[in-house]
């Protein structure tokens, strides 16, 4: 499993983000252990509140655990996983809580431990977390037989196209993958040796090379997004500076955005607009193809839910009426045989407890074998959107070349003395394409 943990307060956020559906198709609270509340929000107000009588400002462990892609990770997978977790960095019997969400056909854990220790009122250090969870992590991909990654067995080989939250949320506002948005600048970054030819790569993908406040060459697109060439790229910031030299005589931010301004027209911007609709109109096929099966999983979990806890009610009274009372319960204390008929029926609940797990893992196991084969129909239509997209920003980059403003067409015309008009595309010459 790939873990991901840091240390943080503020438990009433944390709670709501674990309990938000946001983009999961389904979240379910799995445990709460060692708070007198059952629910996640009152869980976490007490650890809050025990934290204030110490000065640990970062009173909750919080972690995340993502099966590699196509395993099949039961709940009891995921509890070992956490109880190895707990052991390796000193958190055994610690307060806890774990949430399940899923989300493209695919199931992972949070878990968040507190980290006061509430009879002697002071945080539990944890020195050198990451370092313990990398060893854990490769215990569990051995021990489950999944494919290690190949960064978690060397970190220099770590994949240069996974990305932050802060990249997902930028690249999602431009209506692109983020892994998409970075195979874009490493591809013209691997294509050119200096900065001319990598100036080029990038504006010929719709990106405009800039001077950045603070992180030296970044990248604007036609909607205005500043993008890190170094972060975008995966590469070292003293390797773009190796190879582009100092950013100082690039134009601004501002500069860049104010001409991209001036060059955008009605007319590219009515393309940019039926591109986008139509990559959305795919987009919203997606979303309601989810939705219908989603409601659909939805449906079949509450039932089955529903049907296992009448079965337990009915079970347990059965059992009960087996223990008996009175007299006759006294004369089988003596005996010997109540306590028997007691151990048979803690076998029983205990047997009927793994059992209902099992309906619900084989459940959850076929509607995410649904979700899957699902997921992959919607990666072909969202390929498709993410295609189009790329293109637009090449197209808008071409277009803007062709129709440039008309002061900048005046003083063109100026220079070379020419009283025909200005310049013309010839007509042999393909130019951008917004048909898609």
């Amino acid at each position: 499993m790939i873990l991901k943990a840091k240390e943080r307060g503020n438990g009433a956020q944390l709670a709501r983000y674990l309990l938000t559906m946001g983009d999961n198709d389904h979240v379910e609270l799995h445990e709460v252990r060692g708070f007198i509340s059952d629910d996640l929000t009152g869980a976490f107000q007490e650890a809050d509140a025990i934290a204030l009588g110490t000065r640990c400002q970062k009173h909750l462990f919080s972690m995340s655990l993502n099966p590699p892609e196509g395993a099949d990770a039961d709940i009891e997978t995921f509890e070992n996983a956490i109880e190895q977790i707990e052991q390796k960095l000193g958190l055994d019997g610690q307060p806890r809580a774990i949430v399940f969400h899923e989300k493209d056909g695919r199931r992972h854990a949070h878990a968040v431990w507190s980290r006061i220790d509430s009879e002697r009122m002071r945080a539990i250090n944890l020195p050198f977390y990451k370092e313990r969870l990398r060893e854990v992590s490769r215990e569990l991909f051995l021990e489950n037989g999944w494919d290690m990654p190949r960064g978690l067995e060397d970190r220099r080989l770590r994949d240069p196209s996974n990305f932050t939250h802060e990249e997902w949320q930028q690249a999602r506002r431009a209506g692109l993958d983020a892994k998409e948005l970075k195979a874009v600048f490493r591809k013209a970054w691997e294509s050119s040796d200096n900065r001319a030819a990598f100036e080029q790569a990038l504006k010929e993908r719709g990106f405009r090379l800039a001077k950045g406040d603070r992180r030296g060459f970044v990248a604007v697109d036609y909607r205005g997004e500043v993008y890190s060439v170094a972060r975008y790229a995966s590469v070292k910031a003293k390797d773009v500076q190796a190879r582009l030299g100092d950013p100082g005589d690039l134009p601004s931010v501002d500069q860049v955005k104010a001409d991209i301004a001036d060059r955008m027209t009605a007319k590219i911007e009515s393309f940019i607009k039926q591109a986008e609709r139509d990559a959305a109109k795919r987009l919203a096929q997606n979303k309601l193809l989810k939705a219908e099966i989603v409601a659909r999983h939805t449906t079949e979990r509450q039932q089955l839910t529903e049907k296992q806890d009448a079965r337990w009610q009915a079970e347990t009274l059965a059992r009960a009426a087996r223990l008996p009372k009175g007299m006759s319960g006294i004369w089988h204390r003596l005996t010997g045989r109540y306590g028997k008929v007691r151990a048979q029926n803690e076998l029983e609940a205990l047997e009927a407890l793994r059992r209902d797990r099992a309906e619900k893992d084989d459940l959850i196991v076929r509607q995410l074998d649904q979700r899957q084969a699902l997921q992959q129909e919607i990666a072909i239509q969202r390929e498709a959107a993410q295609s189009e997209l790329l293109q637009l920003r090449e197209d808008v980059a071409r277009y803007m070349d062709a129709e440039q403003p008309e002061h900048t067409r005046k003083q063109g015309h100026d220079r070379d003395g020419d009283d025909d008009g200005p310049t013309r595309t010839p007509r042999n010459r393909r130019g951008p394409s917004f048909e898609f």
